[in-house]
This record gives structure tokens, C-alpha cells and sequence, in this order.
């Protein structure tokens, strides 16, 4: 058995997937993160379906108003492990 390592399930997110994520987490709507944010309902959902692209600024106000670091957004598949050790 020492010829076999562990495996790490990772799954690859798009930007647009982690906001949904964040988003579902919290149980809001569309509707419900374009009051909180003040971003269009259908500008959330384009960023959503990866036809808009999210940007720095609206990364900034969507993460304030799902309560998380805007990194955590911008970069959904960043590995802090691996990238901290190259």
C-alpha cells in the first residue's frame, strides 16, 4: 500500500459558480443579493451563466454583501498550499 497516496477531491469553480455558491449558501435570491448589493438582478444573473465578467469593483460590493472576502470570488480555485510552497 505505500505505493499509493492520498487523493485530494478538488472540483474546478468558475467565478460566476462562486457566486452562486456563496449566494445559495445564504439562501438568497438573485433579487435578494441585487437589493443587498445594489447590482442588477440581471447583471447577478449574467455574471452567473459567465456572460459578464465580474470585475474588481463589483467583486468588492458583491462580496460585502455576501459577507466574504472578494478574493474568494475573484480567485474560486486559488490552493493556498500548493501555491504558498512554489
Amino acid at each position: 500500500m505505500s505505493d499509493y497516496r492520498k487523493v485530494k477531491k478538488r472540483v474546478e469553480v468558475s467565478v460566476g459558480e462562486s457566486v452562486r455558491i456563496l449566494r445559495e449558501l445564504q439562501e438568497m435570491s438573485q433579487n435578494d443579493l441585487a437589493k443587498a448589493s445594489g447590482i442588477p438582478q440581471s447583471t447577478i444573473s449574467a455574471i452567473e451563466n459567465g456572460r459578464v465578467r465580474l470585475g474588481v469593483d463589483r467583486a468588492k460590493v458583491l462580496a460585502r454583501a455576501l459577507r466574504c472576502h472578494p478574493a474568494v470570488l475573484v480567485f474560486p480555485g486559488w490552493d493556498v498550499e500548493h501555491e504558498s510552497a512554489a
